[in-house]
């Protein structure tokens, strides 16, 4: 009888004494990531080697530019993770190249209109589309213990770009034949580059919600680049050749990012003993 309840008695202190126990370590996801990215982005500063003014982004348009993208990552439980991603962005205002008719005087009249066939005033939309592809790493750095996918984001890229300046004729007015296609590349100041991204933000992946993955990002791209075409014509500039100049732009970007990991929800894991 005495050894029952002695039993007894030790199965109670062990059951009063058992408790949940939380796993300590961190349970991070290695996955694919693919995502589709919304940004507004402005030119904060540029130059070419030829002198201070003319040619840079933000002296050829008006911003913001809006800025879309799609994205790949590969996140690795260390919280390292490797990307791709390819952006297009063009001018907010649809109609924003600045300067037109100093730029591009020979084809203005002199009140400032575009001169086309007959005589009449011809009707063209000019606005700047950029497009890059960079490749980069980054790393998550935690702020939630129970959470260790997200939060502060930082990332470096860096790859190939171009830009130009669109025109699109109405073709419910006159003709523009010094904008046609065969002369449009004269005045497009078509360029490509080297582009280099820095980029700060919060990472956000659900515990519950596969579909709740976002971040939000602030990005500083530096571009350097040169004209891609064999003969330029811009009177504001002083050219009427081959644009022999280097241009840097300092680019600055706000982006808000959808993302769809591939292995389902992250996760954090309780023992009990």
């Amino acid at each position: 009888m005495t050894k029952k309840i002695l039993i007894l008695g030790l199965m109670a202190m062990l059951a009063v004494g058992a408790k949940a126990q939380e796993k300590h370590g961190i349970d991070t996801l290695q996955c694919h990531i693919v995502g589709v990215d919304f940004g507004i982005m402005a030119p904060l500063w540029g130059t070419h080697s030829g002198g201070p003014d003319g040619g840079s982004m933000q002296e050829l348009y008006e911003s913001p530019y809006l800025n879309f993208a799609a994205e790949w990552d590969y996140k690795f439980k260390s919280n390292w993770m490797l990307s791709l991603e390819g952006d297009i962005w063009f001018g907010y205002n649809s109609d924003n190249y600045k300067d037109r008719a100093e730029r591009m005087g020979d084809i203005f009249a002199s009140n400032g209109l575009l001169m086309s066939w007959g005589g009449y005033n011809g009707v063209v939309t000019m606005y700047n589309r950029g497009f890059a592809v960079r490749p980069g790493v980054g790393k998550i750095i935690p702020l939630f213990r129970k959470n260790p996918d997200s939060g502060i984001l930082l990332k470096v890229s860096g790859g190939w770009f171009m830009q130009k300046t669109i025109h699109t004729q109405d073709m419910n007015e006159s003709y523009v034949p010094q904008l046609g296609d065969k002369m449009i590349s004269l005045y497009d100041h078509l360029r490509n580059g080297m582009m280099f991204t820095e980029s700060v933000g919060f990472i956000y992946m659900s515990n519950r919600n596969t579909y709740v993955n976002v971040k939000i990002t602030f990005d500083l791209s530096e571009c350097i680049s040169w004209s891609s075409r064999s003969h330029v014509l811009d009177n504001l500039m002083g050219l009427n050749g081959k644009d022999e100049n280097r241009y840097f732009d300092l680019m600055g970007a706000v982006r808000l990012s959808w993302m769809f990991p591939f292995t389902g929800k992250t996760s954090y894991d309780y023992y009990y003993y």
